[in-house]
């Protein structure tokens, strides 16, 4: 049973061989003699100069249109026409005019075999007919064109988006043929790629582009490459009037509420309650353009956090100011109200009197005592000590230390609830001016 499987694999081949060359001979047959000669005995499975050195192919770019640049999938579409040249022996002809061909003439000739690194997904475009260009030149160089559309990866670092600046790379190599066998570079340099001065982009402006050329290491071997590199900065118009002017504004509108009567709570309920609303369907619909997985915490939300935080601390400064007017005498009361207070001072003070005077006489006991000469003959400091050492004088320094601090606890109380409303009318402007200054510098100068 095997032995008859691989005699039908080897008949299988041999139809295959044969109808190739079947196809092949009857391609050339319909060619004109000029083609006809260069293509006898031409194989188009061995490349150029095969056994004498690489085969250099040179490379140069037109950018047609970049029409996407996607920071959700992290890639960019592009429609590139690709332009190879090399020269092949076996392809010289006597003349000075270039033979153009049908771009369908490619598949009897040897072509190299770039591809583009980091490619999601391509095509050739085929309208009306597949979009390729063979140039034939007498001295056997060979120009090859086609037209692609490319999605390509581009990593992002998104750190300060909306004010970023990303570099993103089109990468060219070889998949078959090593360092060895072919040799990629750019026919002009920087020059190489064209068609970027007319470019226009919806959110970015392009920086820079420059290429260079390397080698691709894997473990196969060497290979060679070609880098293209452009440098785009996003233009932050567009979410200056789609996401920081709107969140600013209600930032502004959430301090309306510091100018209307605390006696209105329904109205200063509802402002505080609709910006914290409204502030929360802005911040979640900025970032349905955004990566729902990334880790970054970007610029946008550091500001975004920023509004919130003033829009809800203007909501939770109504709750304290109501509370404190709750919890405050009323007029009738307030003199009353003063005089319980006096009171309780002067009662305080009366007790650190009667003690302080208890530790006058105590000291004039023992200043008596000692000038009748006691036994002990105690010396002035030790005296001193056991003055400063006696109960009564330790109970007027605690007590001196709690009236110090009821006079601290007393200087936080909110006497007027309404100066809550005077006090924030000034600070939370100020503060919201000052954190801006703080986030512009740091996202457009560092």
């Amino acid at each position: 049973m095997h032995l008859c499987s691989s005699v039908g694999s080897l008949l299988l081949l041999l139809f295959i061989s044969r109808s190739m060359d079947g196809s092949v001979t009857s391609t050339e047959e319909i060619l004109p003699p000029t083609i006809q000669k260069l293509m006898k005995g031409y194989n188009k499975y061995l490349r150029p100069f095969f056994g004498n050195g690489p085969v250099t192919v040179g490379m140069s770019l037109d950018i047609a249109s970049i029409d996407t640049i996607s920071e959700i999938n992290m890639d960019y579409t592009a429609t590139i026409f690709l332009r190879q040249r090399w020269t092949d022996e076996r392809l010289c002809f006597d003349g000075n005019k270039s033979l153009s061909l049908d771009g369908r003439l490619v598949e009897l000739l040897w072509v190299p075999d770039t591809f583009i690194v980091d490619s999601k997904k391509s095509f050739l475009h085929d309208i009306t007919v597949e979009n390729r260009l063979i140039r034939i030149f007498p001295n056997g160089t060979v120009l090859y064109a086609l037209r692609i559309t490319t999605t390509v990866a581009c990593s992002m670092d998104l750190t300060k988006y909306p004010m970023d600046r990303q570099t993103c790379t089109l990468q060219l190599e070889s998949w078959g043929y090593n360092v060895k066998d072919v040799v990629f570079h750019w026919t002009r340099g920087n020059q190489s790629v064209s068609g970027l001065d007319n470019l226009q982009l919806a959110q970015y402006t392009l920086e820079d582009h420059y290429t260079s050329e390397s080698e691709a290491v894997y473990e196969t071997g060497n290979y060679p490459k070609l880098i293209f590199h452009f440098k785009l900065k996003r233009s932050i118009l567009y979410f200056i009037l789609e996401t920081y002017v709107p969140s600013s504004a209600l930032v502004v509108l959430s301090w309306v509420s510091f100018w209307i009567s605390q006696s209105s709570v329904p109205a200063r309920i509802c402002i505080g309650v609709t910006t914290v609303l409204t502030m929360t369907t802005l911040m979640m619909g900025a970032r349905t353009s955004l990566p729902n997985a990334n880790c970054f915490i970007k610029a946008i939300d550091v500001y975004l956090g920023i509004c919130f935080s003033f829009i809800f601390g203007a909501l939770i400064e109504y709750a304290v100011a109501h509370f404190c007017t709750l919890h405050q005498p009323n007029a009738a009361n307030a003199y009353m109200y003063g005089q319980e207070m006096q009171e309780r001072e002067d009662e305080m003070n009366g007790i650190v009197t009667s003690i302080g005077s208890r530790a006058l006489r105590a000291r004039k006991r023992e200043e008596m005592l000692s000038r009748m000469g006691s036994t002990s003959n105690p010396t002035p400091s030790e005296s001193k000590e056991d003055i400063n050492s006696s109960p009564q004088t330790r109970c007027t320094k605690c007590m001196s230390t709690a009236r110090k601090i009821v006079r601290c606890l007393n200087c936080c109380k909110v006497e007027n609830p309404h100066y809550i409303d005077n006090y924030s009318r000034l600070t939370f402007p100020l503060s919201f001016i000052f954190i801006n200054l703080l986030y512009w510098t740091y996202y457009l100068y560092f």
